[in-house]
């Protein structure tokens, strides 16, 4: 692990204005994380977990404070150099796995090296590796609807590797699963993180998650603690 920083967010404050009053979600949030570093971070439902992984991949911004990516200030990011930032640079695994039922499971994965403009059999060949990578050799070519739940979620993670990105953003990657599934898909993200050396963020409420990350943070009520 490097003392390189990927993320360096310093008095971050996040806030939603309503009809009647403003709402702060995060507070005075400091936050270092470093390239190859694990990190879970834990809270309940409504801790800010999600607002703050979204913060860091670019799909949405601060209120106050400052947010820096791999040395590059955040805030001056224009939303075509995020865009880019998000597609090549950041790998992100959602709760669900948001892939495109109509195609296969390596046409997916493809999907950010076919957007980014890669030429398509270095694509093709680079997504054939991280599906077998992630365990999915046998499945290359069936359509996603044939996929189970593990499956469906390893080809997503398969995805999120294809660019060979500086951080990988987890927002709830076992909460959709039965408990061994989310066992193997927990396990899979850390050897990731220790084969590949990519910088892992997790936003989870599961503990045995957690406990396979090299450092666990916990938001509570919109501030950052040490677990």
């Amino acid at each position: 692990m490097s003392n390189e920083a990927v993320y360096t967010l310093t008095s971050v404050r996040k806030d939603f204005s309503g009809p009647t009053e403003t709402v702060s979600v995060l507070n005075d949030i400091n936050l270092q994380i470093n390239v190859g570093e694990s990190v879970a971070v834990l809270g309940a439902s409504g801790s800010g977990k999600t607002t703050l992984l979204h913060i860091m991949g670019t799909l949405d911004t601060i209120s106050a404070g400052s947010a820096f990516f791999c040395g590059r200030n955040m805030i001056e990011l224009d939303q075509k150099e995020r865009a880019k930032m998000r597609n090549d640079e950041i790998g992100f695994v959602f709760q669900f796995h948001h892939l495109l039922p109509e195609f296969s499971a390596v046409e997916n994965v493809a999907m950010p090296g076919l957007i980014s403009g890669m030429a398509s059999d270095d694509v093709y060949d680079r997504a054939r590796e991280a599906l077998v990578r992630v365990g999915l050799k046998h499945r290359l070519a069936h359509k996603v609807t044939t996929l189970s739940g593990g499956e469906r979620q390893r080809a997503a993670i398969a995805r999120a590797i294809l660019m060979q990105p500086a951080v990988i953003l987890a927002d709830e990657p076992t909460g959709s699963l039965d408990e061994k599934t989310g066992q193997m898909v927990g396990e899979l993200l850390a050897s990731l993180n220790e084969e590949l050396g990519t910088t892992l963020l997790v936003a989870t409420h599961n503990n045995e998650l957690a406990c396979m990350m090299q450092r666990r943070l916990e938001l509570r009520s919109g501030e950052l603690y040490a677990d």
